[in-house]
């Protein structure tokens, strides 16, 4: 599961009603939801984000809050 798929399931969000709401269909949000090496997008993030009613950067924080750059 992706960190996208872990934040969406603790805010027991249905993922269904986010497909209807942003355009993105239901197998790329699953495609999203389970799969690491799939990207993504910006525009994704943040329609996730209006879909469920958080700031787009709460959402980025969730997603990418683990990565570090290299000192």
């Amino acid at each position: 599961m992706t960190e996208l798929g872990k934040y969406l399931n603790k805010k027991s969000v249905n993922k269904a009603e986010i497909s209807r709401r942003t355009g993105i269909s239901p197998s790329r949000l699953s495609e999203l939801s389970l799969n690491s090496s799939t990207k993504l997008r910006a525009d994704e993030i943040y329609l996730i984000a209006l879909a469920i009613d958080i700031s787009p950067g709460q959402v980025l924080e969730e997603v990418c809050g683990h990565l570090t750059i290299n000192s």
